[in-house]
């Protein structure tokens, strides 16, 4: 997938020629890159398969593959569903060795995590302003996510503008303010510990003056016990609604996947106070636990919007199930097949 078909609302006729050829160029070889970014959590999965006792396709093997599945973090739900199909494929197909097996394996994960609505899995930045709430707890790369849809978004010839409602801490307003600089795009911050909700409102009312494309809103971090700061974030949203309708059209929660299934409670505690619509799981590229994904889709019916896989600014990556379970699951040859596409 593009970038630019990843925001709803950018016209490939309206992103500059040089963008597109550099997209271009990026997606040739974005395999490789990911499986070596996504290299702890692929070697997870070899290491457990190769170190299977193997006599062939047998209950052992597949035993063996609900071991590595649930240790990665898929959740045990996810797992027997995926077993369960994969038994019945390599049944069918009459698949006897470890490499087909593998590349059927990977497979079955990528139905798992294809969205019913693919729809669902874009970003909407149509409106005028679109309105983006960012949220999560600390730690996991709030700040650092914006910036790079920011940049993204800034390439696609769209104008981005930047709220720091993250008023507790003046290191996250001053990142950001860096980040505004690196992209070149405009922020709104106030004084520390002023009210989030009064910096949210006027950033929302800046962007509406300065015709600015779309509002990308910091906020603090919070763990997800804590009540009285996620009725903060909520009272956040209705105020961002109230002054404009239907806003925000995106809450993105962004989850560390180091956390592993904690992950999953964070998730569901916010899910609940701001109706996120979609996630961006950061730090994949250090867990060897990216059965995760798997854990999050299964469960929680939100969308995986965008992961990232490394510090660079170019390694926050849409999130592809076809691309992602081979670069984790598949064997040598389905890689082949992939590079070779």
């Amino acid at each position: 997938m593009e970038w630019h078909e990843v925001f709803k609302g950018v016209a490939e006729a309206d992103v500059p020629a040089t963008v597109l050829e550099e997209e271009a160029e990026e997606r040739r070889g974005l395999f490789g890159r990911l499986r070596r970014n996504l290299g702890k959590a692929r070697g997870a999965v070899a290491d457990a398969l190769r170190s299977a006792v193997y006599v062939g396709v047998d209950r052992r093997l597949y035993e063996q593959t609900e071991e590595m599945l649930i240790a990665a973090d898929v959740g045990v739900d996810g797992t027997i569903r995926i077993v369960d199909e994969l038994e019945r494929r390599c049944t069918a197909k009459k698949i006897e060795s470890r490499g087909p097996f593998q590349d059927e394996l990977a497979e079955v994960v990528a139905e798992q995590l294809r969205p019913d609505d693919p729809e669902r899995q874009r970003i909407d930045v149509s409106h005028a302003p679109s309105v983006i709430l960012v949220v999560g707890v600390n730690g996991t790369g709030k700040t650092t996510t914006i910036g790079k849809i920011a940049w993204r978004l800034k390439e696609m010839g769209k104008t981005p503008l930047m709220v720091a409602g993250d008023t507790f801490r003046a290191a996250a307003v001053e990142q950001l303010s860096r980040w505004a600089d690196r992209v070149g795009c405009e922020i709104v911050r106030q004084a520390p510990d002023a009210d989030p909700a009064a910096v949210v409102y006027d950033g929302v009312a800046a962007a509406r003056s300065r015709g600015a494309d779309v509002v990308l809103v910091d906020t603090a971090g919070r763990l997800h016990t804590q009540v009285n700061l996620m009725r903060e974030l909520e009272k956040v949203r209705r105020v961002i609604e109230k002054q404009l309708p239907g806003a925000p059209h995106e809450t993105l929660l962004v989850l560390d996947a180091t956390t592993g299934q904690n992950g999953l409670r964070q998730a569901e505690e916010f899910k609940q106070a701001v109706d996120v619509t979609g996630v961006v799981l950061t730090k994949l590229d250090g867990t060897a636990k990216g059965g995760i994904v798997v854990a999050i889709h299964e469960s929680l019916g939100i969308p995986i919007k965008l992961i990232g896989v490394g510090e660079q600014i170019e390694d926050l990556r849409p999130f592809e199930a076809d691309v992602f379970a081979r670069a984790i699951f598949g064997g040598e040859d389905d890689a082949a097949r992939v590079d070779a596409g």
